[in-house]
């Protein structure tokens, strides 16, 4: 018998529904579930290994109207909605044609997480999360955060009743440091970028054994939360995939997940099995994962971010390889916009279809205009992009340049001489 990857049969002692392992991308070396991330022979990241059961349409549509009617495709146990949570997703796909007019495309839609219980996608990464840190017995709910996590780790917990720990650069937006605090967790800011507070919890998480810092000591279960951005694109078109998907890089990881969701419901035979493109999207002050594509890279070279787009500033992403990976296996590309272009995409977001994003999603909005400038993205497909949060948690990116049309005394003469009618 030829050599392969290593794997043993494992029987879980966790309850975590489908999940059935842990798997080194890298060698296939397996392990049983628990709290570990990097993998013992060659330190490679784990992610999770699954049986699934008899996942159908049927069974989804019937579940509650949030991520938790993917139960049976995620690493959490059975009964998990029925323990106190924020109770994510099924936010809205909104058909977005008056972009899609402005640019030049056919059919365009939008995913919104900005409607979230903290106004981003990371609640649904932090309830996979917590689920899985309670079973495996964690006390604390903890991550280094560029903020949007931060506000999710602390809401999160404080409606599961636990206490929460949170670290993130202090040069964060006020925003996103009020929007935290409020929740009254452990709140700590470091001097240092993302990547300095990454690697201070990555310590902390060696000595506290009771915290989960869940994009550190319990990653792969936290990462598995973002595939239901693409279980929900899917079913919400109607049980089938787009053509092409523009996606933000910040670690890389919501990319790849979107794609293995896409992945898992072809192997379902829940949507039929058609080739699509994904796309990711980077500030130009933050753009290790398309300088790397660009040049042709299969590494991404660490940089030192300096971008408005501080929900993104990671300048060494833990994805980064694997967003190359799937972009260049599906024909896509990896593009970046300065932050004049990221600012753009933000007013022509919401001047266009009534949504303010935050810099996140002016990164989105700014890459896909370069896309279809510049040919990579098919303007007659199908395409659909990710909103990742709420413009109201980085005001300070479009303060300088938007205010009101006019001020004028409280009369009509006033009115009528000011040429607004």
């Amino acid at each position: 018998m030829g050599e392969g990857p290593r794997f043993m049969a494992l029987t879980p002692a966790v309850n975590l529904g489908p999940a059935t392992a842990l798997t080194c991308r890298e060698c296939g070396n397996s392990r049983e579930l628990g709290p570990h991330y990097a993998c013992e022979e060659c330190f490679g990241p784990l992610e999770i290994s699954y049986d699934f059961g008899d996942v159908t349409r049927a069974s989804i549509e019937a579940g509650p109207r949030n991520i938790w009617r993917y139960r049976g495709l995620l690493p959490v146990p059975e009964n998990v909605a029925d323990t106190p949570n924020l109770e994510p997703g099924l936010t809205r796909l909104v058909r977005a044609d008056h972009l899609a007019e402005s640019l030049g495309l056919q059919r365009l839609w939008v995913k919104d997480d900005s409607g979230n219980p903290t106004h981003s996608f990371k609640d649904r990464v932090v309830a996979v999360a917590l689920a899985a840190a309670r079973e495996l017995g964690f006390k604390v709910l903890a991550c280094p955060s560029t903020g949007n996590l931060a506000n999710a780790v602390a809401a999160a917990a404080a409606r599961a009743g636990i206490r929460s720990a949170v670290f993130v650069p202090s040069n964060l937006e006020a925003q996103k440091i009020i929007t935290t605090a409020v929740y009254g967790g452990t709140f700590v800011t470091v001097d240092g970028n993302y990547d300095d507070v990454n690697r201070l919890a990555s310590e902390i998480a060696g000595e506290q054994e009771d915290w989960a810092f869940v994009n550190v000591n319990v990653r792969p279960y936290y990462a598995e939360g973002s595939k239901t951005l693409g279980y929900e694109i899917a079913e919400q078109l109607g049980w089938r995939l787009p053509d092409q998907i523009v996606v933000p890089i910040a670690s890389g990881s919501q990319l790849t997940k979107i794609d293995k969701a896409f992945q898992e419901f072809i192997r379902l035979g829940l949507v039929e099995d058609k080739p699509y493109k994904v796309f990711g999207a980077q500030a130009a002050g933050c753009d290790p994962v398309s300088a790397a594509f660009k040049a042709g890279h299969d590494v991404v070279r660490p940089v030192k971010p300096d971008t408005i787009a501080k929900s993104l500033a990671i300048g060494n992403p833990a994805d980064g390889p694997y967003v190359l990976d799937a972009v260049r296996r599906t024909g896509g590309a990896v593009e970046d916009v300065t932050d004049e272009q990221v600012v753009e995409g933000i007013r022509l977001l919401a001047r266009t279809e009534g949504i303010f994003g935050e810099t996140a999603g002016g990164v989105t909005v700014g890459v896909l205009k370069k896309l279809v400038d510049s040919g990579a993205l098919d303007p007659a497909a199908e395409t659909v992009i990710i909103n990742s949060g709420d413009g109201l948690k980085t005001l300070d990116a479009v303060a300088p340049v938007v205010g009101p049309s006019a001020n004028i005394a409280p009369s009509l003469a006033a009115f009528r001489a000011s040429g607004l009618a």
